[in-house]
Order: structure tokens, then C-alpha cells, then sequence
């Protein structure tokens, strides 16, 4: 299909293409063109024409009446039977083959959604068109990959654009590098994943689309890991030109390529940079690996280790030598990760998950600043100033060179700035070191509380060597555990903190005591239950008698209440007997047996 050329404004012309330019085609799917006769009749030019116009107004309407839209698309011929599925149509929808519609919207504009798709529709029946609208909100895109669907939002990056913010652009150029490297070397891809400003949101017409390859080299035989991923990333890179040329984007793509060990040992030791591709990044294929990791950081699974914090605070000391050799390379360079790692780190520290640029400076601000009121409003600005005023300047080219007086004078703030973050952090691991004991004491005393009685402290030790240690049902040591938690808390009552080395074997000794706890309640609470339990044999069929106050009969999946008749009840009020049981057995007298016999007719008892 030809389009007239765009007669408005030249700014709209970047975001306008023609349906049938042959540079948005991906080289992994079919031509589309091939859909349409290579002669057509003079019948079928004018339904082409139809066609056009209709599009091209249904473009205007939407795009006039919602000027928030960031992109609108027409899929591929050869992935309409994929969207049929998708979209679950009937048979009689799918027998008029409609042309699937893609319409993306930004990720604040989630509330206008039904209203945007309520008023396209409207206007697609009435154009009678046969088209049926996909509406996205940008996240929509992003649960695509997270489900795996790696077909989908390809044939979506593969759509002919009919206006386009850049979103579609972006995804175009990473489908198509993505299609060139797996057809060259499938088996050493574990995943190729889309991340930075697009998936955040933040996309413009030239912005660089970043994305990010592993490369799984845990059964490389033949030559040493870091050969291997140099020969890959050469030929990955060399793909990044024919891939912008066939997409026809002015968006560059930024190309990262890591070993799989490398990445986990970037995860494993909480580095930013793997943390925020891990926390931003969507696959757009992947074997199984990255999604888990995905999902487990989500989750809070993954956590720095003391090591990793120490490696991100140890980064600034070396900041002061290697600001005086360098200008503008140190302020963005240097001075930067100087002071955002360390900060990232102490965020993490308290309980954050990583944090991007802008993430880093708000939250440093609203928890040690206004919240814990733990550093003066300064140093917030120190940190705002380097990391927003700099470092973002400089990447939206806005800061482009500095004076060695700006350098000193940062230099400076620098190096105050760590100095206050050294001793923040001596003061987030005292908090978090008692937090830490308040739990681990509440949740000891808690379980014992609940196996003694409410007692004293001293009474529930007491009770414990009696019970356990002397049954030799439990680990003397314990003994110890539990007088080393009472004397540490009244060491914090008296404002003088236990030493880090003490804690550290007081929390590893306490974890195994819980564990022996919660093991032994459980033991005593089965042996207590199977007490209870009486089988009964009647009829060639078999019942259990719970003997608890009040008792149960349970006949297959039937459940009766036994007092001084036998009624109906269920599996709730079964159970509430059961954890409410405190040993005192429901006799077996004349009356129960009556009543057995009257339920049973006759029976015999296993004892």
C-alpha cells in the first residue's frame, strides 16, 4: 500500500510511516507484502485506496483526540492468527479476518484507558473497518516477556508504524539484532533482555535502546571463558548497524554482553549494575534463567551480603586520588560512583530494594533526612547535586565540560559526604542489630510462652531444662542461648549494645534454638493428638474418634460432633478442637458407647 507523503507539520513526520515501507519488515518473518497481488486490479487498487484513507483518518482521530498516545501499529498479516488466538475470537470474527490494530498508551494515563478504547471502537465501526483494536499500556508490553510470550510482542516490535513516539521503533531495532544473533549462534544465548528508558517509560524519538546478552558459558571446553566472550561480543556488535539499517530507526542500540558467570557473581555479590538489570530488564528470549532471578529479587530473595557492603563503601576512599587526574571524566566518572554506590549500599543496608539515579537521591533524602533525621539537609543536596545536576546533565548533554575550581569544590563535598556515610552506617547497623535481637527475643520467648504458660523469663528457662535438657529431648548449650538473650537485653535496657562479633554468634545460636523449639512443640502436639484418635471398625467400614472436649466422629468425608447426641459439622470447627487440646481426653463412658452403637450400629474398638 503507497501512502500520499505527509503534507503537516515536519515535527509529526517523525512519528508518521507509510503501511507498506518495506524497511519495518523483519527479516525473520515473511514479507507481508507478499499478501498483497503483485498486479492488482483497477477494483482492487480503489479498496486500497478505501483502506488507506480510513486508516489514515482513524490515525488522525486518535491521535488529535489523545495526543498522550505513544504509538499506533498495524500487525503483520503472517502474526494475525497469533493475535486471533490471543484475543480468543470466535470463529465467525476470525472467518472476516480482521486486521489487528496496536495502540499504546503511557503508563499514567491507566485510568483513560477503557475510555480510549470504548471511543476507537466506536470509530472503527463506524468507518466499518475491519480491525480489531489491541489497547496497551506500556507495563502491558513488559507482562508479555515476563509471561514468556516472546512471540507476541515480536510480531508487536514487527508492526507497520502508523505514528510513533518511539517505543515501536526502539523494540523494531532489539527484535531484529536479537533474530541476526540467535540465527548465528543460538546455543551460547542463555538471554536477551530489553531494559533502560524504554521499559521505563522514558522513551523518546532518538533515545538509545539498551539491551543486554548473556552469554551461558558454563560447558565452554575449548577455549578460555573470556576468549569466547570476546569472538561473541565482536560478531554481536558487528550485527548493531545492519540491524539499525533494517529497522530504519535513528535510535542507537547500546549493546552490553556478559558471561553467565559473571552475572551471577554480579547478582551474588548485590553489584548496582547487574541489580538494576535484573530489577528493569525484560526478556525478550530467554532458557529459563533470568525470569527466576527476576522474580526471586522481586520477592526479596536475593540480598547483599556484609562482604558486598563493605565493597560498596570501600569504592569512595579511593575517590580523593583519582579526582586530581581528571576534569570532566572524574565528575562523571569517578566522583559519581564515589558517592552512588556507597549510597546504594547503605539503602540496601536499610532495607531497600536497588534504586535507580532519581530513585537513589529521593529516597537518601525522605529516609535519612526527613524520616530518621540521621544526616543534615546538605548532604542530600551534595549527593542531588553530583548524581541529577551532573551526571544527568552531562548524559543529556546538557553539562559538557567543568572547571577545575566546580572539580575541587565537588572533590570536596565528596569527601565529606563519604565521611558522613561511613558513620551512617556504623548507625543503620546498630539499629538494625537491635531490631534484629527484639525479633529474635520476641519469637523465642513467644514459643516458650506457648509451651510453659505466660511465665517469667527465668521461670520459662527454668521450665525448659526441667522439660527438655533433662528429658534429653533438647541441646544443653541451649541453656546457655536462652541466658546470653536475657542478659543482652538488659544490656539494651541499660543503652549499652552488644559487639558485633557477640551478636553475630548469639543470632546463629538462636536460629538453631528456634528450630529446636518449633520441632519439639510439634512432636508434643502429634504424640498429644494421636492420643486422641481411636479407630472404630463397623460394617467392614472403618471411623476415626477424636477424643476431644467435645469429640469428633469422622467417617470417610463426613464429620459429626459428638456430646450428648451426634450431629452434622465440618472440618473448621474439627480443627479448632484439635489446636484447642490440651490433653484432657474425653472419657469413653456408657453414654458415648449408646450413642456409638445408635450411629454405627455394632461395632468394635482398636485400641
Amino acid at each position: 500500500m503507497a501512502e500520499e507523503k505527509n503534507k503537516e507539520s515536519s515535527g509529526k513526520q517523525d512519528h508518521e510511516t507509510s503501511l507498506d515501507d518495506k524497511k519495518y519488515q523483519n527479516p525473520e518473518l515473511k514479507d507481508a507484502s507478499s499478501a498483497v497481488p503483485s498486479q492488482p486490479s483497477e477494483k482492487d487498487e480503489k479498496e486500497m485506496k478505501k483502506l488507506r484513507e480510513k486508516l489514515e483518518g482513524l490515525k488522525k482521530f486518535i491521535c488529535s483526540k489523545y495526543k498522550f498516545v505513544e504509538a499506533i501499529g498495524i500487525i503483520p498479516p503472517q502474526a494475525a492468527e497469533m493475535f486471533d488466538e490471543e484475543n480468543e475470537l470466535n470463529e465467525e470474527d476470525k472467518k472476516n479476518k480482521p486486521m489487528h490494530l496496536i495502540v499504546v498508551l503511557p503508563e499514567d494515563k491507566a485510568k483513560e484507558f477503557n475510555e480510549v478504547k470504548l471511543e476507537i471502537v466506536k470509530k472503527i465501526k463506524e468507518d466499518k473497518l475491519k480491525i480489531w483494536l489491541n489497547l496497551f499500556l506500556e507495563r502491558d508490553l513488559w507482562e508479555i516477556c515476563l509471561d514468556s510470550k516472546y512471540n507476541i510482542i515480536e510480531a508487536i516490535g514487527m508492526a507497520f508504524p502508523l505514528f510513533d513516539k518511539g517505543i515501536l521503533g526502539a523494540l523494531r531495532v532489539a527484535q531484529i539484532h536479537k533474530s541476526l544473533v540467535l540465527r548465528k549462534f543460538e546455543k551460547y544465548v542463555y538471554s536477551y533482555v530489553i531494559g533502560g528508558s524504554l521499559v521505563r517509560g522514558e522513551t523518546q524519538k532518538t533515545s538509545d535502546v539498551d539491551t543486554y546478552i548473556i552469554i551461558d558459558d558454563t560447558d565452554v571446553k575449548r577455549m578460555p571463558r573470556l576468549e569466547l566472550k570476546d569472538k561473541l561480543r565482536n560478531i554481536i556488535y558487528s550485527y548493531i548497524m545492519q540491524a539499525g539499517e533494517l529497522a530504519g530507526v535513528q535510535n542507537k542500540l547500546n549493546v552490553q554482553v556478559y558471561l553467565l558467570t559473571e552475572f551471577w557473581d554480579g547478582v551474588k555479590d548485590a553489584n548496582p549494575i547487574f541489580y538494576t538489570f535484573l530489577r528493569d530488564g525484560f526478556p525478550l528470549y530467554d532458557r529459563g534463567g533470568f525470569l527466576p532471578w527476576k522474580l526471586l529479587l522481586r520477592m526479596g530473595k536475593i540480598k547483599p551480603s556484609p562482604e558486598a557492603i563493605d565493597g560498596f563503601m570501600s569504592v569512595g576512599d579511593k575517590t580523593s586520588e583519582i579526582v586530581k587526574r581528571r576534569l570532566l571524566d572524574i565528575v562523571i566518572g569517578d566522583i559519581y560512583w564515589g558517592i552512588s554506590m556507597p549510597t546504594q549500599g547503605l539503602l540496601m543496608l536499610y532495607g531497600l530494594p536497588p534504586t535507580n539515579v532519581k530513585e537513589t537521591v529521593a529516597e537518601f533524602r525522605r529516609i535519612f533526612v526527613e524520616k530518621e533525621k540521621l544526616v543534615e539537609k546538605r548532604y542530600a543536596d551534595t549527593l542531588e547535586e553530583v548524581m541529577i545536576k551532573y551526571y544527568k546533565g552531562y548524559e543529556h548533554e546538557k553539562i559538557k565540560e567543568v572547571s577545575g575550581k566546580e572539580v575541587d569544590k565537588l572533590l570536596k563535598d565528596s569527601e565529606d559526604y563519604l565521611k558522613k556515610l561511613k558513620e551512617l552506617r556504623i548507625e543503620i547497623e546498630k539499629r538494625m542489630m537491635r531490631k534484629s535481637f527484639e525479633e529474635i527475643y520476641a519469637n523465642v520467648f513467644k514459643i516458650m510462652k506457648a509451651m510453659f504458660g505466660n511465665k517469667t523469663e527465668s521461670g520459662l528457662i527454668s521450665d525448659y531444662e526441667k522439660e527438655i535438657v533433662n528429658k534429653a529431648k533438647g541441646n544443653p548449650k541451649f541453656i546457655h542461648t536462652l541466658h546470653e538473650l536475657v542478659e543482652i537485653k538488659k544490656k539494651y535496657n541499660t543503652k549499652k549494645a552488644p559487639g558485633i562479633l557477640e551478636f553475630e554468634s548469639l543470632r546463629k545460636d538462636s536460629v538453631y534454638l528456634i528450630e529446636s523449639l518449633v520441632e519439639y512443640a510439634q512432636r508434643k502436639e502429634l504424640g498429644l493428638l494421636e492420643k486422641t484418635k481411636v479407630v472404630i471398625s463397623y460394617k467392614g467400614k472403618h471411623a476415626e474418634l477424636f477424643l476431644t472436649n467435645p469429640a469428633f466422629l469422622v467417617e470417610g468425608d463426613k464429620i459429626k460432633k459428638v456430646t450428648d447426641k451426634i450431629e452434622n459439622s465440618d472440618v473448621n470447627e474439627l480443627n479448632k478442637a484439635l489446636a484447642e487440646y490440651r490433653g484432657h481426653r474425653v472419657k469413653m463412658d456408657n453414654k458415648l458407647l449408646i450413642l456409638l452403637k445408635k450411629e454405627l450400629g455394632e461395632f468394635d474398638i482398636n485400641l
